[in-house]
């Protein structure tokens, strides 16, 4: 479990390193809004396709080449990502940039992988508990990635970030390669081998894992609306002169050294920090619930009724955030300016979001792998991987629409969304 947890945490480290810096370079080589979405949704959109396939080929081959494999191409995606961050030329780093993504999203299978590991090397009643180390590990990855980004930036220029993320996901393999011991049985039985629509079909076809599946995507859906939102919160509060609060001050997020640094000024500078402090802040509490409270949670409540209870949780966080201040839809920005107890709502609320939607992925996982067979663990997790791979697709391009045209939109639809789910989850999984 400790050498999977740590394949996982650096991996997600090496993707907090870079995804942070995406849309930042890419708008410095002068893409569009669109190509800068395009770049951003090509991770998920590669993921959407190949992790059913990485976890078939795991079904079939064992987990342990499957993760070397995918470990390998991460590295090998963030050095061209280095590369290409360090190209002159525009048109061709961007054209870098967007491969980069593409390969990354196509390699990456290690979670999928991961995921299959422990279910096979764990017994049904502990898996939603071990699942949740995989959700420690995705929240302190983008608590140290981020860090470790800025870090690389201020003494090694614009391609130290992906060379970082590259020597980590190397010393990943290293670790993998002589440590990680293979878990599937010889007695598993092989997978049937399905086309990729196929295993769709077969998987979603079985009513309560296709039910689990489409709560997944919701909640996924729902929270990557958040996700894609908040950082055009904090710009519109700064177009509105509001101040930071304390910690936040331009200084501390300069990069210096840097063939980009002209295309940071000291607002952009301050929204950056507004930004990755209040993601590392949800990550914290993230990382907390999911390595701490899933195995008592899982107890007191049973999987079903604790995913519907952390999907209100959802829910309500979405719901609330626009109007926490009280005067107004998404006034809530102000509270960066004046009295501490507003700034202390919006906190509570981002809070209680994070421990929502912590809540929910590992139960959702841990009942997957109950209902399936061991010999197709590895594909039916792929498939659910996979919706939320779609999800997280959709979910920006769906939210960031909205908020252009009314910005509390995109919380009270996602809230709703959250709240079918929650009822989803209530009646249809056998939650009291």
């Amino acid at each position: 479990m400790l050498v999977v947890f740590l394949t996982v945490f650096i991996d997600l480290i090496g993707f907090g390193i870079v995804v942070p810096l995406v849309p930042m370079f890419s708008r410095h080589y002068g893409a569009s809004g669109w190509m800068i979405g395009v770049i951003i949704a090509s991770f998920s959109a590669m993921q959407f396709i190949f992790s059913p396939i990485w976890g078939r080929l795991s079904d079939r081959h064992g987990r342990r080449p499957i993760l070397l494999i995918s470990t390998a191409g991460a590295a090998c995606s963030y050095v061209l990502f280095a590369i290409g961050s360090g190209f002159e030329n525009h048109s061709l780093a961007l054209g870098a940039l967007l491969v980069s993504r593409i390969f990354a999203g196509a390699c990456g299978g290690n979670i999928t992988v991961a995921q299959a590991y422990i279910a096979d090397i764990t017994p049904p009643e502990n898996r939603s508990k071990r699942m949740g180390l995989i959700g420690m590990a995705f929240g302190l990855g983008f608590i140290f990635g981020p860090a470790i980004s800025g870090i690389a930036l201020k003494f090694g220029g614009s391609t130290a970030p992906g060379w970082a993320a590259a020597a980590l996901c190397a010393a990943n393999f290293l670790l993998a390669y002589f440590i990680l011991a293979e878990s599937l049985k010889p007695n598993s039985g092989q997978a049937n081998s399905r086309p990729h629509f196929a295993q769709w079909k077969h998987t979603l076809g079985q009513p309560k894992i296709g039910l689990l599946i489409l709560i997944f995507f919701l909640a996924t859906f729902a929270f990557t609306c958040f996700e894609s939102t908040l950082p055009l919160l904090v710009t519109d509060s700064f177009n509105l002169g509001i101040a930071l609060p304390p910690g936040t001050e331009a200084g501390s997020f300069q990069i210096t050294n840097d063939p980009i640094k002209h295309a940071v000024d000291s607002d952009v500078a301050k929204q950056a920090g507004t930004v990755v402090s209040l993601f590392v802040f949800c990550g914290l509490i993230g990382a907390l619930i999911q390595g701490g409270t899933i195995g008592w949670a899982v107890k007191k409540l049973g999987e079903p009724k604790l995913i519907a209870v952390s999907l209100l949780f959802t829910a309500a966080a979405l719901t609330l955030l626009p109007f926490v201040k009280g005067d107004g839809p998404l006034k809530w920005a102000a509270v960066l300016h004046g009295s501490d107890w507003p700034w202390i709502k919006m906190l509570l609320a981002l809070a209680l979001l994070s421990i929502g939607s912590s809540l929910t992925r590992a139960p959702v996982f841990g009942m997957l792998s109950n209902l399936t067979p061991a010999n197709e663990q590895g594909a039916t997790i792929g498939v659910a991987q996979s919706a939320g791979a779609l999800a997280r697709i959709a979910g920006p391009i769906f939210a960031a629409s909205l908020y252009v045209h009314i910005p509390l939109l995109p919380y009270v639809v996602c809230g709703g969304v959250s709240l079918v789910a929650a009822l989803l989850a209530a009646v249809r999984l056998g939650a009291k």
